[in-house]
């Protein structure tokens, strides 16, 4: 391990030792519900450079949009994908971004932590309850109303999907505000969301008319993801023979990772490109999309595409796909078969 890594290791460690009881404290804010409570600025804090992780704080965006309209929104993030993601969210003000590699860029790290501190908000919403940045973050900001993001047994008890990353914040999110007299909501949880334009949809459809220049229906697949949640070559060639065999009807398209790789040997017609939103309009042109539990499956739920996670561990409660006709298949319970079947219900609501 280099000494830069093991500093790394070492700052993470110190950090969440520093940080693991910051907003134990706040529960009992005192808040005066005799004063009528304004919320115009708002922080989210999700200092997390990946894809899927900036995708499903979507939901939560928008449910502050929902209940407050003309608040403008400061996100507090890591890395360059965030002014992609959110580009046409109206009510973003500021995207602050915290760098990567915090001890390459030591002045551009102190600047962020500055900026937080200097601005003044209304509530500062910190997203993620392990994470140290943000708990720190929620407890430097300037801001009158604090969420830490602490687990409520009783909420957790109250929704049996509380488990998943996207909606417990929301679930949080919502009780906290209660105890600012704000009404309790029991409506649907906001779905991902990239919010693609007509222009961005109409390219992607031009593109998927090109890969496969016919009237069919088009079923979108990725053979890709990080680690063991990777399926083999092996795998992914009988699955992609069996659902090539029993969907004749459909073209089959093939999207690409950023390495290039294809586990079904580029057997289908392929589609790559570094451009999340033209991926992701892409995925939108498609009926449906399939692939393993990955950053480009929660980005074809963002497109609102009907998405089928494929899940080989045990975490798919956490990361499942829920938008409309979206599911999760447990890969380790589930035969190929059953999984095409689970498909085909899917398709046909489509």
């Amino acid at each position: 391990m280099s000494i830069l890594k093991k500093v790394n290791v070492f700052r993470r460690i110190l950090t969440r030792n520093l940080t693991k009881n910051i907003g134990s404290s706040q529960k009992n804010q005192e808040i005066d519900l005799t004063q009528k409570i304004e919320i115009k600025r708002v922080l989210i804090s999700r200092p997390n450079h990946r894809l899927g992780n900036l995708l499903l704080i979507t939901p939560l965006v928008q449910e502050v949009i929902n209940t407050f309209p003309e608040c403008k929104i400061d996100l507090f993030v890591k890395g360059g994908l965030a002014p992609i993601v959110f580009q046409n969210y109206e009510n973003i003000n500021h995207i602050i971004e915290l760098p990567k590699k915090p001890f390459k860029n030591l002045i551009n790290y102190f600047q962020v932590w500055v900026k937080i501190k200097s601005a003044k908000y209304d509530i500062v919403i910190n997203v993620d309850k392990n994470s140290s940045s943000g708990r720190l973050s929620a407890q430097f900001a300037n801001a009158k109303y604090k969420f830490f993001g602490e687990i409520d047994d009783t909420i957790q008890l109250q929704y049996n999907d509380y488990e998943h990353i996207a909606k417990y914040p929301i679930y949080e999110f919502r009780s906290f505000l209660t105890t600012l007299g704000f009404q309790q909501k029991e409506h649907p949880i906001p779905s991902l969301d990239l919010k693609l334009s007509p222009a961005e949809l109409a390219e992607g459809k031009k593109i998927v008319d090109a890969l496969v220049p016919n009237d069919k229906k088009t079923i979108a697949i990725f053979t890709y993801a990080t680690a063991d949640k990777c399926y083999s070559e092996t795998w992914w060639e009988e699955f992609y023979s069996k659902l090539k065999t029993t969907h004749e009807d459909y073209n089959i398209i093939e999207v690409l990772p950023v390495e290039n790789i294809s586990q079904i040997g580029f057997k289908a017609p392929t589609f790559y490109s570094k451009d999340i939103r033209e991926i992701g309009a892409v995925i939108a042109n498609t009926t449906i999309f399939i692939g393993a539990d990955s950053g480009i499956m929660h980005l074809a739920s963002a497109s609102l595409t009907p998405t089928v996670g494929l899940f080989s561990r045990s975490n798919q409660k956490k990361y499942a796909p829920y938008n409309t006709n979206s599911v999760a298949i447990n890969t380790n319970t589930s035969t190929t078969e059953e999984s095409i079947k689970v498909i085909d219900s899917i398709l046909t609501k489509s």
